[in-house]
């Protein structure tokens, strides 16, 4: 996919947050420097269009010793801040990168029902096969017969194996039988689905610890990555599930999807700025191959306006 055409799709998921950056921006015009009272409405203006308060003192902070030889009109700024989000954002874009010796790489996938986990794995597994490696999925949402049907049709699609289990089967007992099958056949990586219910943290907290044991067992280094799925529609509040699976799961790595529509997409900055966690990845879409590595220079021009 060009860079124009990336650039034209991700779009979508940050416009809220572009246009109203835009909105609260446009007042904003002095010659050389931004006085207190210009910082005070490019600081408010940030945090309206989503990317929280830590990110938004930051980049106060910056533009608060920026001369504009040119003068600081709404470009300027615009260019300004796209320059600080990518600061934010360059530390914490790194792909999943398949290292695992002896495979396979587990990866393990955790979200909440709706964020689009399972079809996120699909385009996870795609975009390893993209980069020739071998597959494996494993169906642990076992909670679900909906998500262990969705993920098999998937598996055939992209035409790799899949380990299930019964529909309110035991999930570690599918990870186990998964990760002595990918191991047997010499899998690159091996991509777990789990519950995403969080009505009962506790229950889910014992159940991932349970799946931890046991990768544990058959591998000590396992699992490798513990990635979040976030629905980058739900804003704000996708800093609130990150809080919480920390703490439930040991997260070290998130991928936001949804952002092809009218997303709060400025929440990737907050992500990064309050946490620093890796992000591997954001989806535009529902095909297949929708899920791209993250670009941090792109994301910030677009969220800023000038891209």
């Amino acid at each position: 996919m060009s860079q124009e055409t990336w650039s034209d799709r991700i779009f979508g998921g940050f416009r809220k947050t572009s246009e109203r950056l835009s909105e609260n921006l446009a007042g904003i015009v002095s010659k050389t420097r931004l006085d207190e009272a210009q910082l005070d409405a490019l600081e408010d203006a940030l945090i309206l269009s989503d990317l929280g308060p830590r990110a938004a003192a930051r980049i106060r902070e910056r533009l608060a010793g920026e001369r504009f030889e040119r003068g600081a009109d709404e470009a300027a700024i615009k260019q300004a801040v796209a320059e600080e989000i990518a600061a934010i954002l360059r530390p914490v874009a790194k792909p999943i990168d398949v290292v695992a010796f002896p495979r396979p790489q587990v990866v393990l996938v955790i979200g909440v029902n709706g964020s689009g986990k399972t079809t996120t794995i699909a385009k996870l597994a795609h975009l390893f096969q993209e980069q020739d490696y071998g597959v494996m999925l494993a169906a642990g949402d076992t909670f679900r017969a909906a998500a262990i049907g969705q993920l098999a049709v998937w598996a055939e699609r992209l035409g790799v194996p899949i380990i299930t289990g019964p529909e309110g089967g035991d999930p570690s007992a599918v990870v186990f039988d998964a990760v002595r099958a990918a191991t047997e056949q010499g899998t690159d990586a091996l991509i777990v689905d789990t519950a995403g219910r969080l009505q009962n943290k506790r229950e889910l907290m014992d159940e991932l610890a349970k799946i931890r044991r046991v990768l544990g067992r058959l591998n000590p280094e396992a699992p490798h990555d513990v990635v979040l799925v976030l629905d980058a529609t739900n804003g704000q509040n996708a800093l609130q599930q990150i809080e919480i699976f920390k703490e439930v799961a040991g997260v070290t790595g998130l991928i936001m999807t949804k952002l092809d529509g009218t997303a709060r997409g400025g929440v990737l900055v907050a992500a990064a700025e309050q946490y620093g966690l890796p992000i591997h990845a954001i989806g535009v879409g529902e095909k297949i191959d929708d899920l791209r590595p993250f670009d941090p220079d792109l994301v910030a021009r677009v969220i800023a306006g000038v891209a």
